[in-house]
């Protein structure tokens, strides 16, 4: 009698109180890095970026997924509606994060009520690339080139509303040219096609370009950033191209479904920072023509609300749209 007293004791207490025989220290199994595009690009780099070095740190495999498709729409769904665990996490672009929200009347998923602010982790600006035949070497000549012969030209961007879409439609607009967008499902078949002749250009962040670039597979007509690039020190800025005001980056980070445990975001926040201070990350960043950046998790919230609202004016101004 007493033995089942003792027993009821037990469950009654377990059910009451459940973290008194709550799982062990986060995390017990592999982790799932989702990436929204295909491999190659940009978004893709910097998820495989940090999934060696973290899953080392936190002693489980960190296992890239990439879910490309619908602009980004269906990695991003997928994570919303995952468990809030720790265990399904998104590797976001910021074209996607930001933008889709303003492109998309039901993109499937909302950028502040579905995914807990986890690390900020690479921003970088945009390149102005072009397949290696094209008959421009510069930007004052393509943009002569593109008056020259309106309608002939494309551009290939990872998706409807993207960046490269919008820095495509930007473009166009400065410069008074006419020039068709070709939508891809990432940055990586984008760069295919690209290196093949069968797009002319390709407005993106240095990681998926610079090694081609270098390897003279394709050209660098120019950089959106302020200043040149360490690891495309010849390619001159757009406002130095006599483009002035045409200045625009991407950023890429880390976010968690909403309703994930603050002490896991801030464990897996202090993982991240860490890695990324570390040289050889920051190395191979800057190889790549990105910069680390690091937030803390109330500081990258409140980042995410504010180019929220940015990007919602530059694509309203733009009068660009997804469907």
């Amino acid at each position: 009698m007493q033995r089942r007293q003792l027993l009821a004791w037990g469950a009654a207490a377990l059910a009451a109180h459940p973290s008194v025989f709550a799982q062990g220290k986060y995390p017990q199994r592999p982790i799932t890095l989702v990436v929204p595009t295909a491999p190659g690009g940009s978004t893709d780099f910097t998820a495989r970026l940090i999934a060696e070095p973290l899953s080392r740190a936190l002693g489980q495999p960190v296992v890239v997924d990439n879910k490309p498709g619908a602009s980004g729409n269906i990695g991003n769904q997928f994570v919303a509606r995952s468990k809030a665990d720790g265990y399904t996490l998104l590797l976001s672009y910021s074209g996607y994060h930001v933008g889709n929200p303003h492109l998309f009347k039901q993109a499937g998923w909302d950028p502040i009520k579905d995914f807990a602010p986890v690390a900020m982790m690479t921003r970088a600006p945009q390149v102005i690339a072009a397949r290696p035949n094209l008959p421009a070497n510069n930007l004052k000549e393509l943009i002569a080139y593109a008056k020259a012969n309106p309608g002939k030209l494309n551009y290939a961007s990872s998706g409807n509303g993207s960046i490269q879409h919008i820095a495509g439609e930007l473009f166009k607009q400065l410069t008074g040219t006419f020039i068709t967008h070709i939508p891809y499902k990432g940055s990586g078949p984008a760069v295919q096609d690209l290196m093949g002749g069968q797009v002319d250009l390709f407005i993106t962040t240095p990681a998926g370009v610079v090694s081609q670039v270098q390897g003279g597979k394709l050209k660098a007509l120019g950089v959106t950033s302020k200043q040149r690039l360490a690891s495309l020190p010849n390619v001159p800025t757009a406002a130095e191209s006599g483009l002035a005001g045409y200045e625009l980056d991407s950023w890429f980070a880390l976010y968690a479904p909403a309703g994930t445990p603050p002490e896991i975001v801030q464990q897996l926040n202090t993982e991240v920072n860490r890695i990324l201070s570390t040289p050889e990350v920051r190395k191979k960043a800057d190889e790549s023509g990105t910069a680390v950046e690091t937030m803390t998790p109330a500081q990258f919230a409140a980042f995410t609300q504010k180019e929220l609202a940015y990007w919602g004016k530059v694509i309203q101004q733009a009068k660009i749209s997804a469907e």
